[in-house]
């Protein structure tokens, strides 16, 4: 497998010019355009005005995508718990899988601006994750025909087996076969400011939170879990957690580019993306427990583009990467 440098990856793709759009988000300027269903959507997370500072520093997007574990994973045929966690995080069975499975699925033609949009559109989008990762799954061994549970929801708290969760949060819960939570307000909240940018935030945000159920029932999740755990330090357990996120961002972002043909991933909805991905991360003065935007962006873009229009989970092996990588 071609390892591509940080600067041939950045020189892949170009964001659009940035516009701003409200006190706490500042989108690309093709986002604040407001096309019906057929425009295109963008980001996770908050970032700072630029209507007339569009020189200015954005913050970084606040990411969603917290992966937590409350229980094991279903058992797979090649699924080990006798390895140590280093061994399950830097050389599971995953990273040795091939080419990630085109589902071929077609974006969903469904306006956004109400829950039941997002619940179609997140819902179809869910089956599609569930057909491209069933492949690599079984090759690696792990239980692949078992599907985490969607639950949407337009609550300001969630109380899952894994916590509780408060704030319009995606998040995945390793309990069971698997929890993937989101709240479809945070959704129709962007969608009033822009169809595209909701668009793309709705796919990327589900599509990381599958990447947290690939590394659950890879046993990755777990392990990953027990090794920050067992870190006597602070910020050695935040590194652990941005090897764990930018990991489930790679993966969501391998799994779009396997799909980028179909979905398709192109135009305004494809700018947005990597708009997106560039400009989420650690807030700050926050926890920095998903990685930098320079980190989170390249991760992702690892992810999205590959040799021969192919894309691979190898790709994404965030354990084994210089602490510089994750930082």
């Amino acid at each position: 497998m071609v390892n591509l440098s940080r600067t041939t990856l950045r020189g892949l793709a170009t964001a659009g010019a940035l516009a701003g759009l409200a006190a706490t988000l500042a989108l690309p300027a093709q986002a604040a355009q407001t096309s019906g269903s057929a425009a295109t959507a963008a980001t996770a997370g908050s970032v700072s005005t630029a209507a007339t500072q569009a020189a200015a520093t954005p913050k970084p997007i606040l990411l969603d995508g917290t992966g937590m574990v409350a229980g094991p994973p279903p058992a797979g045929e090649g699924l080990t718990t006798k390895s140590s966690t280093t061994n399950v995080v830097r050389y599971n069975r995953l990273y040795k899988t091939g080419p990630i499975t085109a589902s071929k699925c077609k974006e969903v033609n469904v306006s956004l601006r109400t829950h039941a949009g997002v619940v179609a559109y997140d819902t179809q989008l869910f089956k599609c994750l569930y057909a491209s990762w069933a492949l690599p799954l079984k090759q690696a061994g792990a239980a692949y025909k078992v599907a985490p549970k969607l639950i949407f929801h337009q609550s300001s708290a969630v109380n899952s087996p894994c916590g509780v969760v408060r704030g319009g949060t995606a998040f995945y819960c390793g309990y069971g076969n698997g929890l993937l939570y989101i709240p479809t307000y945070t959704v129709t909240n962007f969608w009033k400011q822009s169809p595209t940018f909701a668009r793309a935030y709705a796919t990327n945000t589900l599509s990381h939170e599958y990447g947290h159920h690939v590394q659950f029932l890879t046993g990755i999740l777990g392990a990953s879990w027990q090794r920050q755990r067992a870190i006597s330090t602070y910020a050695g357990q935040m590194e652990e957690s941005r090897r764990r996120e930018l990991q489930a961002s790679c993966l969501g972002s391998a799994n779009i580019g396997a799909n980028k043909r179909y979905y398709p991933m192109s135009g305004g909805l494809y700018q947005q993306w990597v708009y997106l991905v560039q400009h989420s991360g650690d807030q700050p003065g926050g926890a920095r427990d998903h990685g930098s935007m320079k980190n989170h962006g390249w991760w992702s873009q690892a992810g999205f583009y590959a040799a021969s229009s192919k894309t691979y989970a190898g790709r994404c092996n965030t354990f084994n990467a210089a602490s510089s990588a994750v930082s």
